[in-house]
């Protein structure tokens, strides 16, 4: 059996890591926007971002590309706790999270938004995704899962169908609860999941698998029951779709042509094309246009590295190329976009 690696921390056991400070005899009043930590002060406003969006393996830890069978949960308060109730905006390159908020609220970023949210609601935020949180300081609690996916496949193939379809459900990340008993059950299994580490019971990494995926299948219910007024049906992902996401991820930077990801999957690119249209509704080409689109406005809203460099970075031929291929897709240059965003 290979070997799961679980980690359960409280307040006690994690180190604060020191936070920004505001200039001398200012006092600090810490708000999350985008990667910007800002200082409310009588005699102004100074802020620090970013030159890049900070990459962990869990917050505050280095990357971990070596992570398999990991599967990590912790209280709310544990950790957010120790850095002023702020979690402030980065990604995971391979953790997925569901966060279960049982008390209070606050706001989070996803990727460019602002979203408020309030308990009892489930938190949806999948690999790669630019995140963070502000909590009601000594107010909100609950849990956070994180995991390899890898980690809740293991117990049987269909669970791929359900994550992925998660995946595709957390394009909305927050998930009110309004069944009082359902918000219990999943609280209960949290709690079941942290004291089977703790405990180490015979056979407790299999019930730490099988408790995940009660948890994920519950929440990604709730979610589907969201998006389809009432229909809790979780249709199976279609796994081209799936595997073409997964190829421009990773390689959207330097492949934009079809050519390359329909050879990748086995087929011809007018058959890519209209497998795709008809599985998501839009063509292949719209979905590598919509991640490079992405990618770049993370940048522009979550670091402070020069337009050109962004241009650079994502394979454009110059910054101005950069700039018609932005306003064609949203309206706006970068510039304006960063702008209207506080950048």
């Amino acid at each position: 059996m290979r070997q799961l690696h679980v980690a359960a921390t409280d307040a006690n056991t994690r180190a604060s890591r020191r936070a920004l400070r505001p200039p001398p005899g200012r006092r600090a009043f810490p708000l999350i926007h985008s990667t910007a930590v800002f200082f409310f002060a009588a005699n102004g406003l100074c802020f620090a971002m970013a030159s890049t969006l900070p990459l962990f393996h869990l917050y505050g830890d280095p990357p971990d590309d070596q992570a398999f069978d990991f599967i990590h949960v912790e209280t709310i308060a544990s950790r957010s706790s120790v850095h002023d109730w702020t979690i402030r905006a980065h990604r995971h390159r391979n953790l997925f999270q569901i966060l279960l908020i049982e008390r209070g609220g606050g706001e989070m970023t996803f990727d460019v938004a602002r979203l408020p949210f309030a308990a009892p609601a489930a938190i949806l935020v999948p690999a790669t995704i630019a995140h963070g949180f502000r909590f009601e300081p000594n107010v909100t609690d609950g849990w956070v899962l994180s995991f390899t996916e890898d980690a809740a496949g293991a117990l049987t193939d269909r669970v791929g169908e359900a994550l992925a379809r998660l995946r595709a459900l957390a394009a909305q990340p927050v998930i009110p609860i309004g069944d009082e008993a359902e918000r219990a059950r999943l609280s209960a299994l949290c709690t079941e999941l942290f004291e089977e580490h703790s405990l180490a019971r015979e056979g407790f990494r299999l019930a730490m698998r099988g408790l995940l995926v009660l948890i994920a299948v519950g929440v990604a219910r709730l979610a589907a029951s969201r998006a389809r007024t009432g229909s809790v049906t979780l249709r199976p992902a279609d796994a081209s779709v799936a595997h073409l996401r997964a190829l421009v991820d990773e390689n959207f930077r330097a492949e934009r042509q079809l050519d390359f990801y329909a050879e990748k999957l086995g087929m011809t690119v007018d058959r890519l094309n209209d497998h795709v249209k008809r599985a998501t509704g839009v063509t292949a080409g719209h979905l590598i246009r919509q991640r490079v689109l992405t990618e770049a406005k993370r940048q522009l809203v979550f670091t402070a590295q020069p337009i050109h460099d962004i241009a650079q970075e994502l394979a454009f031929a110059d910054p101005s190329h950069f700039a018609r291929f932005f306003r064609k897709q949203t309206g706006t240059t970068p510039h304006e976009f960063r702008a209207q965003r506080g950048g």
